[in-house]
């Protein structure tokens, strides 16, 4: 027959038992490759298309939580760098002075892909990282929240420590409103004077946030965009012939 010399196949390549194609064959690993690249290259098209939204706080917001006299006041904050987060610690510590820790958490971006915890100086894991689980157990991102704690003269334990950041920190969030946001594309784009009108009419359509403009050399505007619908103002503009458009970052 014209498969007697084929390779046979053993029991475990059975659902690849094709004559010919078996694990051990260099054309069974690239078609696997293959699959797997096409499947990451799909679930990220889907990812970047869909999810551009995240949810934060939408303003400061306090809480507390007190145990065997000693007080820990937690603050949240909606953040978008560490710049502002620096900003914010430092406020707090002149604000207080004598408090024997400033515990925080923070995560930052769309992805959730930026974040930090530290204990300053509590027994490690027992402050931070409850402040951090709290964030994530509400899935929010570009949120600081702070806890301040004052001794009270009675250790607490790793367990009551963590009890206490943990619930601290919850009850910040429980005080605060949660806002869902969109992830939006911001862009430059410079055109001529004769475009004007179309170019507001584009910004007016499509409700477009006007971020700046300049009519100094060349009229420009940068404006922000829904990322979901940021290709397809994008080609807008290119179909108009604007002098230029430009991406600048996402926010």
């Amino acid at each position: 027959m014209w498969h007697k010399n084929l390779p046979k196949t053993k029991e475990s390549d059975a659902p690849f038992s094709r004559p010919g194609l078996s694990k051990n064959s260099p054309c069974f690993w690239h078609t696997g490759r293959t699959a797997i690249h096409l499947y990451l290259i799909i679930y990220l098209s889907l990812a970047m298309l869909f999810e551009d939204t995240y949810y934060t706080i939408e303003k400061p917001a306090e809480g507390s939580f007190k145990d065997r006299g000693s007080k820990f006041i937690s603050f949240a904050f909606p953040v978008l760098n560490e710049e502002e987060i620096k900003k914010h610690q430092a406020a707090l510590r002149k604000e207080h002075p004598s408090a024997n820790h400033h515990c925080y958490a923070f995560r930052l971006g769309a992805g959730k892909q930026a974040f930090r915890s530290s204990d300053d100086g509590e027994p490690a894991n027992t402050a931070g990282k409850p402040i951090l689980g709290q964030i994530q157990s509400k899935d929010l991102t570009n949120i600081l929240i702070v806890v301040v704690r004052y001794f009270g003269g009675t250790l607490l334990g790793v367990s009551g420590l963590i009890q206490a950041y943990r619930e601290a920190a919850a009850n910040a969030i429980a005080n605060a409103q949660i806002v869902e946001r969109t992830v939006n594309d911001v862009y430059e784009v410079k055109f001529d004077y004769l475009q004007m009108n179309d170019v507001m009419k584009v910004l007016k359509d499509e409700k477009l946030e006007m971020l700046s403009q300049d009519f100094e050399l060349e009229p420009s505007f940068v404006f922000s965009v829904r990322k979901n619908n940021s290709v397809r103002v994008y080609d807008l503009f290119k179909k108009m012939n604007v002098v230029s458009i430009d991406y600048r970052r996402t926010i």
